[in-house]
């Protein structure tokens, strides 16, 4: 029996936000929110907030104190703000506060048990699993060439130090057409949860219509249930999230990261 879109969003909000955890990040949890602060030492895009239950009563308050919290530790950081949270205009609210709003994601999930055939099928492309930290250069230089812009620095290095500290929780991929890298992806696994996290999943212009983004779907899916993974969950753009739901993939609702930028030294 198919899980409902608000038993969806209830166990989301609880494992992918509420309980998650990561090896690059120190988590903390506030009476009103839980946020996320970089280790020294590693790279990365700043701080988030990644959980709030806010009222209206509340919200200000507690908004101007994460700004003065990150503030004092010179640290940019997000503030990932969903369509579901409350009170119903928080995004409003950032926005007021001096936040930066990004572009809407589609949070688009997958129960295994209601994944179509097509992504259990044998994998015919030629797909390689990326285990040395070197290969990191051809991931981004496919993410690179598909969005066509010189991605942020910290993202290749994280990638390779997420293989060598934390390569249990994270398989990363690349799709090769003639020896060449076509397409790249990975995915992050969180247990004790349910949920994998799908990442990454772009394929060069000159390679699409091949399949190569199924295969690589495919390739995440199953290895995801030999994990014992329940749900896969993805923040999808608009260009994935149509690809996505003909493949039984649900939206349980959009995500909006909303930038706070440091003006303050660390004291």
């Amino acid at each position: 029996m198919s899980l409902s879109v608000a038993q969806l969003l209830a166990i989301f909000d609880q494992e992918q936000r509420q309980d998650v955890r990561s090896f690059d990040v120190q988590r903390e949890v506030t009476p009103h929110v839980v946020r996320l602060i970089p280790r020294k030492g590693l790279e990365s895009d700043g701080g988030v907030v990644v959980y709030s239950c806010l009222s209206t009563e509340n919200a200000d308050e507690v908004i101007q104190e994460q700004i003065t919290y990150f503030e004092k530790l010179g640290c940019d950081f997000g503030w990932k703000a969903y369509d579901h949270d409350t009170p119903t205009d928080l995004q409003a609210r950032l926005t007021s506060h001096g936040f930066e709003p990004g572009e809407p994601e589609a949070i688009v999930v997958l129960d295994l048990e209601e994944a179509p055939a097509v992504l259990w099928q044998p994998i015919a492309h030629d797909i390689r699993r990326i285990e040395d930290p070197v290969g990191i250069e051809e991931v981004i230089a496919v993410q690179a060439q598909v969005w066509e812009e010189e991605l942020p620095t910290w993202l290749a290095e994280h990638l390779r130090q997420e293989l060598l500290q934390n390569s249990e929780m994270i398989a990363v991929y690349i799709a090769y057409v003639g020896g060449t890298p076509a397409s790249s992806a990975w995915v992050r696994f969180h247990p004790p949860g349910r949920f994998a996290s799908l990442w990454g999943g772009s394929t060069v212009p000159g390679h699409r219509r091949r399949g190569l983004y199924t295969a690589l779907l495919a390739t995440r899916v199953q290895e995801a249930r030999r994990r014992g993974a329940r749900f896969l969950t993805v923040d999808a753009s608009p260009m994935s999230q149509p690809i996505l739901e003909k493949l039984s993939f649900r939206c349980i609702s959009y995500a909006h990261e909303c930038r706070w930028r440091a003006r303050h030294a660390p004291t």
